[in-house]
């Protein structure tokens, strides 16, 4: 798992607009929310709603998460309630290596996504008065992401992230249940 946070932009009346992402680095699995602020509880708030009731519905468990250096990830791990709440559900928070954002590019790859095929095209032919509107419009686009949209990536191989997702967990279940040799 990695998330990052992207700004999208202001909007008049609303406010400055900030995503925090999540994508499966295994399937390109995108989970994305917005916000108003960019802060450690937003980031916890990504996790808590959209990621890990995911996760758990299916069935899975999240080992580690990559994120970059920014302060909504890191701080002392007493006080900074992202590293709390990691600690919490007993994930691993790795962090990309300072100057390398093409560490996180699953990511970065995501957001130049989500940018032309979603907020350039949204943005032209409504005009969003609240973020819960935009909220709206960007689920329905994750869904179609996620489970319409196939993918042309080495792990992808031309299904969409959601089959890919399916796939690696029904592969992973297989080779749980293998009796062992003797």
């Amino acid at each position: 798992m990695k998330e990052k946070a992207y700004f999208v932009g202001t909007i008049k009346g609303v406010g400055k607009i900030h995503q925090q992402t999540v994508i499966d680095a295994h399937a390109s699995l995108a989970f994305a929310k917005l916000y108003l602020s960019k802060v450690p509880m937003t980031a916890v708030d990504v996790l808590n709603d959209r990621v890990l009731p995911f996760y758990e519905e299916h069935g899975v468990e999240i080992e580690h998460l990559l994120t970059d250096n920014g302060r909504e990830y890191c701080g002392r791990p007493v006080g900074h309630p992202f590293e709390l709440y990691l600690a919490i559900q007993q994930i691993q928070h790795r962090r990309t290596d300072i100057g390398s954002p093409e560490t996180n590019g699953f990511c970065e790859r995501f957001h130049r996504t989500v940018k032309e095929e979603f907020y350039a095209v949204a943005f032209r032919k409504t005009f969003y008065e609240s973020l819960e509107q935009l909220q709206r419009d960007l689920d329905a686009y994750l869904l179609f992401y996620n489970r319409e949209r196939a993918h042309q990536g080495y792990r992808t191989q031309g299904r969409t992230p959601f089959q890919t997702w399916s796939a690696g967990v029904a592969q992973m279940r297989r080779e749980e249940v293998k009796p062992e040799a003797a």
